[in-house]
């Protein structure tokens, strides 16, 4: 749900998001747990789950087609605000000498 930024767009709620993602054909689904309540969010859908049928799935995504077609609230694939060597490119170490050979020298 991108810290939460996703549910700020008003179209979803965070229990359609988690049972949306636990439909899809993954091995694993990981929510962030910050309070009891979002603990007890996260059990409560695990427990009544039952996977979206293909009509939910639809009417899901068309509540969020709008939303979606901007990338307003998906600040991860948008900005660089969930990127940590973004903000700290010292992270990385440097480029490789084997990347500036393959590469060649910038522009």
């Amino acid at each position: 749900m991108g810290d939460k930024i996703i549910l700020k767009g008003g179209a979803v709620q965070a229990t359609e998001c988690l049972r949306y993602a636990l439909s899809l054909p993954t091995s694993v689904v990981i929510t962030g747990i910050d309070s009891q309540q979002i603990l007890q969010q996260a059990l409560d859908v695990a427990k009544t789950f039952k996977p979206m049928s293909k009509e939910e799935t639809a009417r899901l995504l068309a509540k969020t087609e709008k939303l979606a077609a901007k990338g307003e609230f998906e600040l991860f694939k948008t900005s660089a605000h969930f990127d940590g060597t973004a903000h700290h490119p010292e992270w990385l170490g440097g480029q490789s000498p084997a990347v500036d050979k393959l590469a060649g020298p910038p522009g």
